[in-house]
């Protein structure tokens, strides 16, 4: 056996462990240079799917350019609720996309596999509405006359069918062998609570007919929620998460809180299986674990984006820099706002 059939062996290997992890297909928001993803051969090409994965996207490619935009929703959601926190969801040229932190058992992880799997149900539906997919429409189930008394009109957001894709798309790493039981586990309940986030909020949207805008007749659809809500909701999930644990009830494995003290968790909470790392340094072995240095840091703050705690008690520097804002805006008639661009002086507080 030959020094170069070993390393041939082991490169192999680390490419097989490395396309495993379920979160890889995110590298989807990285390949701008793909075009459209029109044709069979692309799902071939793309980077970051497993081989189901790819099968999937061969079925059904008219869905991937709506799979690739949920992608990049998730990452552009993850970074806006995490911009106060140490680990800012901050992503590599490589994969996974946020590092090794998604490949864990933490809560940022849980986060991630739930806004992830909301994102592909929320984007794959908005395409189904907006008659982007000829596989699905507006969601032809709501009609007739509601029990309040309005008339089911309109194009309702068909749920059911980005649901059911999102789970056929993102869920199947999970059911495959070889995944560790318990992070299987941990991820298909993530996978599931980020899309109910969207499934317990959606709502009712109307329309008001008649005379001089009398609600004579009144029709209505049922809509998904802005993602930033979805966003919302799954974050207060992430801060209220439950540390888990798997044990065996009869033949089935289940998750069950680590503390007995806890109540048990519900289908719309987030679990996790270890403590999250503080994300204070830099860690070159850890690809993802940036750390805190160089962060802006709010002085007067008490709370997680401070500086005492952003910067893990490091200290940090103070520096006067020049902004320009809008200032002395004027509506004018019609129908436009005109603003003067003004520059001052603020103070900008950065983590050592």
């Amino acid at each position: 056996m030959t020094a170069e059939y070993v390393l041939r062996s082991l490169l192999m290997l680390f490419l097989a462990l490395l396309s495993a992890n379920a979160s890889n297909w995110l590298y989807l928001a990285k390949l701008s240079s793909v075009g459209s993803i029109s044709d069979e051969e692309t799902c071939e090409r793309l980077r970051g799917l497993i081989q189901r994965q790819v099968q999937i996207c061969k079925r059904s490619v008219e869905v991937m350019d709506a799979v690739r935009r949920g992608a990049q929703l998730a990452i552009d959601e993850c970074q806006f609720q995490f911009r106060n926190r140490r680990w800012n969801c901050s992503t590599l040229e490589t994969m996974p996309v946020f590092g090794k932190i998604v490949t864990q058992g933490t809560r940022e992880a849980a986060f991630v596999y739930a806004i992830s799997a909301a994102s592909v149900a929320f984007a794959v539906t908005r395409a189904c509405s907006s008659g982007e997919l000829e596989k699905c429409g507006c969601d032809r189930n709501v009609h007739g006359v509601s029990p309040e008394g309005f008339q089911w009109s309109g194009c309702s957001d068909n749920i059911a069918y980005g649901v059911a894709f999102s789970q056929s798309f993102i869920d199947v790493r999970e059911r495959s062998k070889g995944q560790s039981p318990s992070k299987a586990l941990m991820n298909l309940h993530n996978n599931e609570a980020g899309r109910k986030a969207i499934l317990s909020h959606m709502r009712v949207e109307c329309k008001c007919h008649g005379v001089s805008g009398s609600c004579e007749v009144k029709t209505c659809w049922k809509a998904m929620p802005p993602f930033r809500k979805v966003g919302n909701v799954i974050k207060e999930k992430f801060d209220g998460a439950t540390e888990v644990e798997q044990r065996k009830v009869g033949t089935t494995k289940v998750l069950v809180p680590r503390n007995s003290q806890f109540k048990p968790h519900t289908d719309e909470d987030l679990v996790y299986l270890e403590p999250s790392p503080d994300f204070c340094d830099h860690d070159p072995r850890t690809p993802g674990m940036l750390g805190t240095a160089g962060r802006q840091c709010n002085r007067t703050s008490k709370a997680i984006d401070g500086c005492e705690l952003m910067c893990c008690g490091r200290g940090f520097q103070t520096e006067e820099v020049e902004v320009v804002d809008r200032c002395s805006c004027k509506f004018h008639w019609c129908c436009y706002v005109k603003c003067k661009q003004c520059r001052k002086m603020v103070e900008m507080h950065t983590c050592r």
